[in-house]
C-alpha cells in the first residue's frame, strides 16, 4: 500500500514538473528569434498564450522603462529584389520618449532606417507591413520592435502572424499617384496653437501644378511613361508635426497615415503625395522649416518607393 501511494505521489510530481517545463517552453520559445535591446535587461520578452491573434502564442515585448527592444531573425534574400514583411500587432500604453515620429511598435530591418509605420498608444490588433529592396544584400535581419532607431519608448506590444513575401519589380510604365490635399493645419508648436487653412486659390493652384506634372512626365519621357494622379481633398486637419534638429518641422508618414489609410488600401498606388500648408503671413516665423523639398519614407504601408508586385510567399517567419 505504501509503495502504491509512493508511486502515485511520484507520478504527480513528474506530471507537475512536466507541465511546468512545458509551460516554461511555451512562454520562452522564440523560434530562433534573437532578442536584443539597447538598455540590457530592461524589457521583458515573452510568448503570450492569453493575448494572441491566432492559434499560436503571440510574441510580447513589455518595457516599463524606456527602451528600444527587438526580436529579430536573419533571413536569406536574393540581391536587388523587393520584399514585403507583414504581421499583426496590438499595443497597450505605448509612449515614445520624445515627439519624434517613427517610434513605437513596428517592423524594421535591423541596422538600417527601413521600417514600417510605428504604432503608438493603445490599439487593437491591426495589420502592418514593411516593403524594402534587398539591393546588394544576401541576408537581412528582420526585426519586430518596440522602440525604433530614432528613440526609445515604454509600453507593451504583441506581435503575431509573421510572413515574408518576395516580389518582382514591375516593368510597367504607367504610374499611379495619390495626391492628398490637406486643407487645414491645426498644430501646437512651442506651446502655441497654429491654425492654417488653404484658400480656394491655393487648391486651384495645386490642381494646376499636378496636371502640369502629368503633362511634363509624358512630354519629357516622349510618351514612354505616364503619371496618372488622383486628387483627394482632406478636411480633417493635420494635428501633429514631426521635428528634425537639422531640417525643422515636417509631416512624417505617421502624422497622416490614419487620414489616408482607407483610400490607399482600396487602390493600387505607386506613390503618395501629401500636400499641406505649414505657414502664412501670420505664422511665417512660428514653424521652423528648412527647405524641405520632399520626404521619402521607406517601407510604409501606403508609400511605395518602387513599383512591384508580390510574386510568391517564400517563407513563414515563424509559427
Amino acid at each position: 500500500m505504501k509503495n502504491k501511494i509512493a508511486n502515485i505521489i511520484t507520478w504527480i510530481i513528474l506530471i507537475a514538473v512536466f507541465v511546468s517545463a512545458f509551460n516554461f517552453y511555451k512562454n520562452n520559445n522564440f523560434n530562433e528569434f534573437v532578442r536584443s535591446e539597447i538598455n540590457l535587461h530592461t524589457s521583458e520578452f515573452k510568448r503570450d498564450d492569453k493575448i494572441k491573434y491566432g492559434k499560436s502564442n503571440s510574441y510580447r515585448i513589455k518595457s516599463e522603462i524606456a527602451n528600444d527592444a527587438t526580436f529579430y531573425k536573419t533571413v536569406k534574400v536574393q540581391k536587388n529584389t523587393p520584399y514585403k514583411v507583414t504581421c499583426m500587432v496590438k499595443t497597450e500604453n505605448v509612449i515614445p520618449e520624445n515627439n519624434t515620429a517613427g517610434i513605437g511598435a513596428q517592423i524594421s530591418v535591423i541596422g538600417t532606417t527601413e521600417k514600417s509605420v510605428a504604432i503608438t498608444g493603445t490599439q487593437d490588433w491591426q495589420r502592418i507591413e514593411m516593403i524594402f529592396n534587398s539591393k546588394n544584400r544576401e541576408e537581412v535581419n528582420i526585426g519586430f520592435r518596440l522602440g525604433g532607431y530614432l528613440g526609445n519608448c515604454t509600453g507593451t506590444s504583441w506581435f503575431s502572424d509573421f510572413s515574408l513575401e518576395e516580389g518582382t519589380i514591375s516593368e510597367g510604365k504607367n504610374w499611379k499617384f495619390a495626391c492628398f490635399i490637406f486643407e487645414n493645419t491645426d498644430v501646437i508648436v512651442d506651446n502655441k496653437e497654429i491654425k492654417i487653412s488653404m484658400s480656394d486659390s491655393d487648391i486651384s493652384d495645386i490642381r494646376s501644378t499636378i496636371k502640369r506634372f502629368e503633362t511634363t512626365t509624358r512630354e519629357l519621357s516622349q510618351n514612354k511613361m505616364t503619371a496618372n494622379c488622383d486628387i483627394y481633398k482632406v478636411q480633417e486637419p493635420i494635428n501633429k508635426l514631426s521635428y528634425d534638429k537639422e531640417f525643422g518641422y515636417y509631416v512624417a508618414a505617421e502624422d497622416v497615415e490614419k487620414s489616408i489609410k482607407d483610400i490607399v488600401n482600396q487602390n493600387d498606388y505607386d506613390h503618395i503625395f501629401a500636400i499641406i500648408r505649414l505657414g502664412n503671413e501670420e505664422y511665417k516665423n512660428d514653424i521652423q522649416i528648412n527647405d524641405w523639398i520632399g520626404l521619402r519614407v521607406n517601407g510604409l504601408l501606403w508609400n511605395r518607393v518602387f513599383k512591384y508586385k508580390i510574386a510568391k510567399l517564400i517563407e513563414k517567419l515563424c509559427i
